[in-house]
């Protein structure tokens, strides 16, 4: 996995690449700014996990390739396709935004507008692009803790037919698999892939509750990605009008769940999570290609079901209903500005605006207890931002953002960072500051609760302030180091009112920690990278730590990939990759706990640390083909994330993936 501490606006410490084999993805970071730039000259905490780090890792859900990254935490509350929560430097797990190719995922049904990334398979994504810190300013709403983007495997340029294809099966009755093709013919390209999981998971209902029935909860997930693209035309210094591209995208994904409820095993209480996806943009060259515009249309649609009957155990029932539709219309520009010679070069002016819309029907709960939601809302906003180079050594980046709704009023964000290059010593310091904001969910805002409970329409955005500055360091090639400190300060908290009839801006949080990094390269097939995060992230009112925040976490990455080759196989690499993560002790808070008898306690009290070991090895079969094993949770540890949740245990998988 590439660690890089880079990013929009902040002066922090890069936490390096893994060594790589030849060919690797171009060192270039785009979620930051909206434009690709070197890893190296953007001012912001950045992870990237290539296509590469996907398969040497083993990692099949989004869930598993965030689980290392430095400032992230994931929880995941059930079995495999349950909702998997990412707190990103202390923030709420609503504080993150999620985005495909650029545009954002987020389920607008979700009570508070958050990701689950327990769903999302990867057999479709070339890398991942992680940005901590404030990024409202580039992408607006939820982006107070950081961005993650997914970005779509590309078509190869030289080749009209590339297949490729995985396999694998293994413990707990588990086939996965996915097959695909891309290519270019002439001036248009194309790509598709198909990709399936089924297993019978685990039980994840703690082992110490007296009332656990030993259920395990099993998954089914399909996803089908297509798209395609064509260019038009070819951009010359001189040309008013160059090239121009268009292209589009359609996903459909859908995954079935066992679901747990806590303190007891229900058999019949399942999840259906249902999600479509799409844009169509266009890209042209003005000016000779220093000036590039575009029009983008997108479009999501969500469909969660919940449902549960009457059987021995349990005598409850469920029929719970959300619908989440997302529009948004964008016009997006990137500006080259002459160089200065002496002075700056690479200057880079971005700008555009756009209109997004939301729309939510939801139902859930008993009869009695009915939650819904039946509301829409419309959005508009604009952003400028510019990037420079000074004197060949200082890079700055700025970006603002305004939002602008039908309901709540509106946002500015703003972000400013700088990196100071020190070749002579092999160092570069980064500091960045910002601002961000999340807006109220039209559950928040408008959803119902029986004749008790009305969401309230006069909330405001959740607002934040940060700021970080960080240094990292080369030891020659065999060694890189890393550090950085961040404070944010996060006011208009949406919480209950005194009553718990309806919501308020009534809470406020102070986090601040730090983020370490050291990567060791011994010789040039060995590579081991080892992170450690350090966080106070606490209620200011309340004075009490803020719940599933660990104050610690860290985990330690290795490639070994010694040159084999045998029977006529051209030499590559044997890659044994293993990953141990390390989470600790973190509050429960408010959140229902549960005794060993199952009896729900109201006092607070925290989740253990625990520690989990995984460990990957390729090998290459003959040039198309590589066999692999990957087996997680080598320790079988079942420690407690959320409070009467373990992690699945331990798994093998035995599988071959090819490119042709």
């Amino acid at each position: 996995m590439k660690h890089r501490i880079l990013a929009t606006l902040a002066l922090l410490p890069l936490a390096p690449a893994w060594a790589q084999d030849p060919q690797p993805i171009p060192d270039t970071i785009v979620s930051a700014t909206r434009v690709p730039t070197p890893a190296e000259r953007i001012p912001a905490a950045t992870t990237v996990v290539t296509r590469q780090d996907i398969e040497e890792y083993g990692y099949v859900t989004l869930a598993d390739a965030l689980a290392a990254v430095p400032g992230f935490r994931l929880v995941q509350a059930g079995g495999p396709g349950q909702q998997a929560s990412g707190f990103v430097r202390g923030t709420n797990s609503r504080h993150v935004l999620v985005l495909r190719d650029g545009v954002p995922l987020n389920d607008s049904s979700d009570p508070n507008g958050a990701f689950n990334f327990g769903n999302e398979l990867l057999g479709d994504v070339e890398r991942i692009e992680v940005v901590r810190g404030p990024v409202s300013a580039v992408y607006g709403t939820a982006a107070i803790g950081g961005v993650v983007n997914l970005i779509t495997r590309q078509a190869p340029r030289d080749r009209t037919f590339a297949p490729y294809g995985e396999v694998a099966g293994g413990t707990q009755r588990t086939a996965r698999g996915y097959v695909g093709a891309g290519g270019t013919v002439g001036n248009v390209d194309y790509g598709v892939t198909g990709q399936a999981l089924s297993t019978e998971g685990f039980n994840v209902i703690a082992p110490r509750i007296a009332t656990n029935q030993g259920e395990r909860d099993g998954l089914r997930a399909a996803a089908m990605t297509a798209r395609i693209g064509v260019n038009i035309g070819e951009t010359t210094p001189d040309a008013a009008i160059g090239q121009t591209r268009i292209d589009g995208l359609l996903r459909w994904r859908e995954n079935t769940s066992g679901l747990d409820n806590v303190p007891n095993d229900d058999p019949n209480y399942t999840g259906q999570d249902r999600n479509w996806f799409g844009f169509l943009r266009s890209r042209t060259e003005l000016a000779g290609g220093a000036w590039t515009t575009g029009f983008r249309v997108s479009g999501s649609h969500d469909r969660r079901r919940y449902t549960n009957f009457p059987d021995s155990l349990s005598r409850s029932t469920a029929d719970d209903l959300y619908n989440g539709e997302r529009r948004g219309i964008a016009w997006d520009n990137a500006l080259r500005l002459p160089t200065a010679e002496g002075v700056f070069t690479d200057a880079i002016v971005t700008f555009g605006g756009g209109w997004e819309r939301e729309q939510v029907e939801a139902a859930a709960g008993s009869p009695f207890f009915r939650t819904t939601t039946d509301a829409r809302a419309t959005s508009g906003y604009g952003y400028i931002g510019i990037q420079a180079r000074f004197l060949d050594r200082v890079d700055v980046t700025a970006s603002a953002r305004l939002d602008d709704t039908d309901d709540y009023g509106s946002n500015t964000s703003w972000r400013l960072g700088a990196v100071l290059d020190l070749p002579e010593i092999g160092s570069r310091i980064r500091a960045s500051g910002g601002s961000a904001f999340k807006a109220p969910s039209l559950y928040q805002r408008y959803g119902q609760i029986g004749s008790f409970f009305r969401g309230n329409p006069n909330l405001q955005a959740e607002t934040s302030e940060s700021w970080e500055v960080g240094w990292e360091t080369d030891i020659g090639r065999y060694a890189t180091l890393s550090a950085l400190y961040f404070d944010n300060r996060i006011t208009n908290l949406i919480n209950f009112d005194p009553t718990f009839t309806t919501l308020e801006n009534i809470d406020r949080a102070r986090i601040r920690g730090g983020e370490f990094a050291v990567t060791v390269r011994p010789v040039d097939w060995v590579s081991v990278t080892g992170s450690w995060t350090v966080l106070e992230a606490r209620d200011v009112e309340t004075d009490t730590p803020l719940p599933r925040r660990p104050r610690n976490v860290a985990s330690l990455n290795a490639r070994i990939a010694p040159e084999v080759g045998w029977f006529g196989v051209p030499r590559s690499r044997f890659v044994i990759a293993p990953e141990i993560l390390y989470v600790g002790a973190s509050p429960e808070g408010a959140f229902a706990r549960y005794d060993d008898r199952g009896n729900s306690i109201p006092t607070a009290g925290k989740n253990p640390e625990g520690w989990l070991f995984n460990l990957t090895a390729s090998l290459p079969v003959t040039a198309q083909l590589t066999a692999f094993v990957e087996v997680r949770n080598i320790g079988n540890t079942r420690y407690e994330p959320a409070n009467a949740f373990v992690v699945p245990g331990r798994s093998a998988i035995l599988g071959m993936r090819g490119q042709f």
